[in-house]
């Protein structure tokens, strides 16, 4: 199995845990977040919806320069939107991970703020940074539903509001 099938069995085996977590965001907290310094319930779910698109990006580009382009944050309203912008971030990775080859990950790619370099990895080094972004901040995710009272739906294995996982 080539690189890029590895990492598309991942990123289809973690989607369908992150959509079941993405489902689960409460529409009446999106401003809510646990402690002032961190991101809203909805920065970090929408953030979450959009990491598929680093894989496609790993393959389109050779960096990405927070100075030349400034982030701007998807509109999400509610729901429909946050699912959507998932599901289009990950049908537009797996198109790319299933059209590319081994030797498409090994070019440099860099995330920079100007002339300040944040990472200098391989293309496929963002592919595994992104699929690791997305566990982690869902993770966090995790952590806000639960201080909502929200479940947690299984991941890995059960949960201790969803044990037929």
């Amino acid at each position: 199995m080539s690189a890029p099938q590895e990492f598309l069995k991942e990123l289809n085996d973690e989607s369908v845990v992150t959509r079941k977590m993405l489902e689960r965001v409460p529409e009446d907290k999106y401003d809510w977040r646990p402690h002032e310094k961190s991101m809203s319930v909805m920065q970090l779910a929408g953030h979450i919806a959009e990491l598929p698109s680093w894989i496609s990006m790993a393959f389109t580009t050779d960096e990405l320069d927070f100075q030349a382009s400034a982030y701007v944050p998807p509109a999400l309203n509610n729901n429909q939107d946050l699912l959507g912008l998932f599901e289009k971030s990950f049908a537009e990775a797996r198109e790319k991970l299933e059209s590319n080859s081994n030797a498409d990950l090994s070019p440099a790619w860099l995330l920079k703020n100007g002339e300040q370099v944040l990472m200098s990895l391989t293309k496929g080094g963002l592919i595994r940074h992104a699929l690791s972004q997305t566990i982690h901040h869902r993770a966090q995710l995790g952590v806000y539903l639960r201080l909502l009272d929200i479940p947690i739906p299984g991941t890995y294995g059960p949960s201790a509001d969803d044990p037929s996982f």
